[in-house]
Parts: structure tokens; C-alpha cells; sequence
């Protein structure tokens, strides 16, 4: 499978969702999406990252604009963590990481001197024809939802 590239349509990935289906990026046509990827459920950054997510989705949809989120982690630990933290948008169970190669945030990842390969946080924002319009990789949560929002906003 190609890699997600801006200008392009994005790769039509098929995965498991947290509301039992099974979903296709395609299916969004029309609408906006914004894809965030994340490297797991339950953990502090992680957990910022998708109440902030959760905190701005009335602003997202207002712009016509579906959230949906991406981590390696089971549906299983997606109900836990939509659960507990109130998640009003789909999460996506990515364990044979497809989507994580489409996008390439499957990498190598450093923490304490010890390499390993895991996810990177990144989002991606996709017009409504299917095509990448933006994208942020590595990226810190302080601020970010904001800034997607804002771009949502200004796409058409």
C-alpha cells in the first residue's frame, strides 16, 4: 500500500471501529476528517490529547468535520477508554498497523537511551474529496486541537 501523501487522495485503510463496524476512510467522502493517531490507550498524553479532542468535537462537527482516532491498541481497551473518559468520536483498532504504514507513523522511537519502533503522534486532516490537505507529525498536545480546528475551519 502507498504512503499518505499531501495533494493525494489518502490510502482507503479498513479497520475495526469502536461502534462494532468495520470502516473504510472512504466512507467519509463529503465530509471532512480529521485522522489523529496516538500510541495507546489510557496513557497520560494520550488520554490529554483525546478529551481535548473530546472537548473541541462540537466545534469539529459544527465545521462539518468527522474525528476519528487511530492506535494499535484492541477494541476492547477502545470501549474501556471511551468509557471512561466520555469519547464522543470512533476509535480505530489498527494491531496489524496497516494504517500506521499508510501514514508512515509507524518509526523508531527513543525514550531513555532505548530504541524501539511504536507509533508517533500525528494528525492528519482530509478534505471532502479524500485527499490530505495538512498534516502535523511528532507532535506535542499543548495547543495542537486547536490548531487543527482552526484548520478544519478554513477548509472548505
Amino acid at each position: 500500500m502507498r504512503q499518505a501523501e499531501i495533494g493525494k487522495t489518502v490510502p482507503d485503510v479498513k479497520l475495526p471501529a469502536s461502534d462494532g463496524e468495520i470502516v473504510k476512510l472512504s466512507q467519509f467522502r463529503g465530509r471532512k476528517v480529521v485522522l489523529f493517531f496516538y500510541p495507546q490507550d489510557q496513557t497520560p498524553t494520550c488520554t490529554q490529547e483525546a478529551c481535548d479532542f473530546r472537548d473541541a468535537h462540537g466545534s469539529f462537527e459544527e465545521s462539518d468535520t468527522v474525528l476519528i482516532g487511530i492506535s494499535p491498541d484492541p477494541i476492547k481497551s477502545h470501549l474501556k477508554f471511551i468509557e471512561k473518559q466520555g469519547l464522543p468520536y470512533l476509535l480505530l483498532s489498527d494491531t496489524e498497523l496497516k494504517a500506521a504504514h499508510a501514514f508512515g507513523v509507524w518509526q523508531e522511537k527513543q525514550m531513555y537511551g532505548r530504541k524501539y519502533m511504536g507509533i508517533v503522534r500525528s494528525t492528519f486532516l482530509i478534505d471532502r474529496k479524500g485527499k490530505l490537505v495538512q498534516e502535523w507529525r511528532n507532535l506535542r498536545v499543548k495547543g495542537h486541537i486547536d490548531a487543527v480546528l482552526q484548520a478544519a475551519q478554513l477548509l472548505k
